[in-house]
């Protein structure tokens, strides 16, 4: 059966209409909902790169922080927004934990989301007190199993990217050690300096301070790269462990359902911001190192992740009181 003329005439019509109403996005303020609390690294990153992608899209971002839950309070104020490029989420790795460990949740992680991309990632670090008898990472594992169970090592807290990747850590190495949750890196970073903790597995922006007084060491990052910042510390990865690779990020994230045609034109903002110089300097001085990965790499990436989290955590069986 052909079309009718009307029929192709509509069609013809409807398509610039469509083009038109694309193209008139975004025609006032979008609202950044950050479910964690304002000063915070993911918040200090975010505050970074809006004026920037504000610069880009020619409308400004409204940062609202909605704190709460494990960061699911704010994950589900924009899980019920209309897909419309005006609400958009700024989560952490906590977005591929929480379905793991949180009872109760509203919303599904896996299909309420519409993954843009992960911006930029907080390296994280294995770090000892000053007079804790190991200089490597090998030394570590040595000490760590001539005293089972007898090493403290804090991280900013249960189901946080330090303690999986502590976990992850120590289930490598065959060793067994105490966890020392904190709520958040800088407590485990003060008790570090104080000595009353042997170890942390934390950010290097966190512990970065207390190195450098000389009143703690680093072992290795856990990026799989060495870090910019810190050059000379190793990586986990070149201490024994190929591949590994476990640190906090900040990711950007619409409501399922966004327009692919809205979803880009917010991913490439968001890389014209990160092209900034200024960005780039403001981002160094928290730690944060760039990452601006592309939505449909990004989203395997979360569809992995999610599953690898379950299992760990199922299998450490970790829970949230």
């Amino acid at each position: 059966m052909h079309p009718t003329r009307r029929a192709l005439l509509g069609t013809a019509l409807a398509a610039p209409s469509l083009a038109r109403a694309q193209g008139a996005w975004p025609a006032h303020s979008i609202r950044l909902v950050v479910p964690f609390a304002a000063g915070g690294a993911a918040d200090s990153a975010a505050r970074a790169i809006t004026p920037k992608m504000a610069e880009r899209l020619g409308q400004g971002f409204v940062v609202e922080n909605r704190t709460g839950a494990g960061g699911s309070l704010g994950g589900g104020v924009v899980a019920t927004s209309a897909a419309d490029g005006y609400t958009l989420l700024w989560d952490a790795s906590s977005h591929l934990v929480n379905p793991a460990v949180m009872k109760g949740l509203t919303f599904d992680y896996a299909t309420a989301f519409t993954p843009i991309s992960q911006v930029v990632t907080f390296p994280g670090v294995l770090a000892v007190k000053a007079d804790f008898p190991a200089r490597t990472v090998a030394d570590f594992i040595a000490q760590a199993k001539a005293r089972p169970g007898a090493i403290s090592v804090g991280t900013q807290g249960n189901a946080t990217a330090g303690h999986l990747g502590l976990l992850q850590f120590s289930r490598l190495a065959g060793i067994e050690v105490i966890h020392v949750p904190y709520r958040g890196g800088a407590d485990a970073a003060r008790d570090l300096a104080a000595g009353t903790v042997d170890a942390v597995f934390i950010t290097t922006v966190s512990s970065g301070p207390v190195v450098d007084a000389g009143r703690g060491r680093f072992l290795a990052v856990t990026t799989l790269e060495r870090v910019p910042s810190r050059p000379t510390v190793p990586t986990l990865a070149e201490s024994g462990f190929p591949g590994f690779d476990s640190n906090e990020w900040a990711a950007l994230f619409a409501p399922a359902g966004l327009d692919p045609a809205l979803r880009d034109r917010t991913y490439d903002a968001l890389r014209f911001a990160l092209a900034d110089a200024g960005v780039q300097q403001r981002l160094a001085q928290i730690g944060a190192v760039p990452v601006g990965s592309d939505p449909e790499r990004f989203a395997r990436f979360c569809a992995e992740g999610r599953v690898a989290m379950a299992q760990l955590v199922r299998e450490a069986n970790i829970r949230l009181e």
